[in-house]
Order: C-alpha cells, then structure tokens, then sequence
C-alpha cells in the first residue's frame, strides 16, 4: 500500500463528477445506484431524486419499476444503522459487513429494554417473531400497520428510559421489526401505502442470500466504495461504513490499496488499477436532495464542501439538506414553493455559465416533480428559507 502521487482537489472534483454519474448520466436506475454504492433510504424521496440526478429519466417511474416489479434494487438497514437501497447482487455484501454487526448489537439492547420497559422476555421475543414471519408467509406483503393487526403483540408499547427525564413510550413494532430487518429476516419489498415519498413500506420474508465471511464483505464494499469514492481516507471508510479502524485497515490491505497524497487532508486511498490521473470533466451542475450519497460520502469534506456553507446546508445532526452543485462543489441549495417550482440560491460567486446550468437543471427539476412538493426529513435552514 505505496504510493507517492498528488491527487489534487481539482483532480478528486473530477472524479466526483465522472463517476458518480453526475457530469456523465447513468443510462439506467440501476447504473446510478452502483455509481455511489447505495442510496440513502431514510427519507424515501432522497431515492427518487437522487436517482432521478443521475438518469435525467422523467418521473420517478424508473425507480417504482426497479423496486418493485423488477426488484433489482433492495431497501435494507446497513452501514451506521442507516436505511439504503442496493442493488440486489450487492445485498449480501452489506448483509455481512455491515448489517449482521449491527443487529448483535441491536438485540441485545432489544432484549434488555423489552424486558426493563414491559417485563417481555427473549421466550416472548421469540413468539412474536415467529408470529411476524408466519403472517407474512401466509398474507403475503404487510405494512406495520396492518402486522399489527394480524400481529396484535406488536402493538404493544414499550417504556424507555423509566423514571427519569428521557422516559419515553414506543411500539414494540418499531425495534421489533428493525432488527429482524438487521438480521435478514425480513425485508422492506413492496409498494408504499400512498405515494412514492411515503414512508409506509410493506414487509415481506427476505429471500436466502449467499453466506460471506465478515473479512470477504468487507473487503468487497471497501473495493466498491474506492471505485465510486477514491481517493478517500481511513477516516472517511470508518465514517462511511461505521466500522472501527482495525477493520477498515484490514479491508484496505485485502485490495491491496495504494496511498496517495491529498491537498487538504491526510493521505488518501485508491485502487491497484486507480492510480492513473483522471482525464478532467465537462462543465456539469446538479441539483441532489437532502442525504443524497455524493454529499454525504466522505467524513472529510472540504475539498468539496467549503466549511462556510455548512451551517446553511447541514441540520443539527449532520444531516445534509438539499445541495446546488457546480463542476464538483457544493455552491448553494436548493428547496421548493408551496407551488412546486424549484428555487435555489448560491453561496457564493461562480460567474454566468454556472448560473444558467443551475438555472437549467432548476427548470428540469420542476418538471420532473411534476407538482409534487417534497419537503426533506432533516430540514437545513437554507430550505427552509426558501420554502
């Protein structure tokens, strides 16, 4: 894992852009998605636009037929406890990097507060369960809501934290079934309740899936992720993956990583057959909703994130808002009128051709919404100001 080269942030912008079918567009949903590894799935329309970014397909009809008819793209807890949706071959991949830690540690906290909120054993537990699966097999694709129903146990509630300032009652739905999901028990298949920026997903027994090693996972998601996102360094795979740094190390030394030098951080990592200098981009602009994976890809960012617009473009959480991209930058945001049309407002000065790109994929982007407003999960107060 040697190496000399400068990689310079113009170079890493480039790269950006090319590979994340940003300056370049994917020629199907499913080339989109491989494009950054996985999309963020927490709000449900971040998959849509982000997708949509990267495709300039019309409507989110590309990605309705990708999830659920063709399946070819899964929605599952993975990295950081986090919801994404993956191609389906790359499931595995996340399942045992990823997801199967992840759900250890998240029964055994289950466990604990099920039985300190409301006296519900691991014997309990693992009715329930049993229930929850025999439902699916025999009704076929459920909502919460209607598991519940068929279910009655689930809708039971839990006390967290009782007796002091934090207590707080929750279903036993709500941890139930997310740690099923971390364990590849069941998965989140079907159509929505409602319109594709629900959230109201339908459960359904997840399919078999190849058995990885932990050490084969991840070294094949650390591959994946240098493809789409290298040079980056250790602390952007530990931040991205959720991993601790043994392992991360590890990974780097299973595909035979090569450093680099960077302009604004420590040295960086890229893959064997990667080292060559990137050939520069076209002029590209781009307008990514809230937690879109670009933005949200590396724990250091200010080779493309200039520290002065954070406050404008993150919540209190770190959660990114939408962004206004220009030739590998984040430049401003982005948010909608109560009407639907798209407005945007830049941070700061990036001259006339930049102006008419943003104003260019602003217009593509209303009518690829078609009306329908999206107001993001995490709100930034630049959105906010322009809603």
């Amino acid at each position: 894992m040697s190496g000399s080269r400068l990689v310079t942030t113009a170079e890493r912008r480039a790269r950006l852009g090319l590979r994340q079918a940003l300056a370049v567009r994917a020629g199907s949903v499913e080339e989109a998605v491989e494009s950054v590894v996985a999309l963020h799935g927490t709000d449900p329309a971040t998959v849509f636009l982000s997708a949509g970014a990267r495709t300039g397909t019309p409507g989110p009809e590309p990605v309705e037929k990708a999830l659920y008819e063709d399946r070819t793209l899964v929605r599952m807890t993975a990295m950081r406890r986090t919801i994404f949706v993956v191609p389906r071959e790359l499931a595995p991949v996340i399942h045992h990097s990823s997801a199967l830690a992840i759900a250890v540690r998240e029964r055994k906290r289950l466990t604990q507060h099920f039985m300190d909120g409301g006296g519900f054993d691991e014997r309990w537990i693992s009715r329930v369960e049993g229930e929850v699966l025999a439902a699916l097999r025999e009704h076929g694709e459920l909502t919460a809501t209607r598991l519940g129903e068929v279910v009655p146990d689930l809708r039971r509630q839990i006390v967290y934290a009782p007796g002091t300032a934090h207590e707080v009652k929750q279903g036993v739905s709500t941890r139930l079934l997310f740690v099923m999901a971390a364990e590849g028990l069941i998965v989140r298949q079907g159509r929505p309740s409602g319109s594709w920026v629900s959230g109201q997903h339908r459960w359904a027994p997840a399919p078999a899936m190849p058995v990885l090693t932990a050490g084969e996972a991840q070294a094949e998601l650390v591959r994946r992720w240098l493809a789409a996102y290298g040079p980056g360094t250790e602390a952007d795979l530990k931040w991205w993956t959720g991993w601790t740094l043994g392992e991360v190390r590890r990974a780097l030394r299973a595909v035979k990583a090569v450093t680099v030098e960077l302009e604004e951080s420590a040295p960086g990592y890229v893959l064997p057959s990667d080292v060559e200098p990137a050939e520069p981009a076209e002029p590209w602009a781009a307008l990514l909703p809230a937690l879109d994976p670009t933005p949200m890809g590396w724990q250091q960012r200010d080779w493309y994130l200039p520290q002065a617009h954070r406050a404008e473009l993150f919540d209190r959480s770190g959660n990114v808002g939408p962004t206004v991209w220009w030739n590998g930058a984040v430049v401003g945001g982005w948010g909608q009128r109560a009407d639907g049309e798209v407005v945007w407002r830049l941070l700061e000065d990036v001259g006339a051709d930049a102006v008419a790109a943003v104003e260019r994929e602003a217009a593509w982007l209303t009518a690829w919404l078609d009306g329908v407003t999206v107001t993001p999960r995490f709100r930034t107060p630049l959105e906010r100001s322009l809603r």
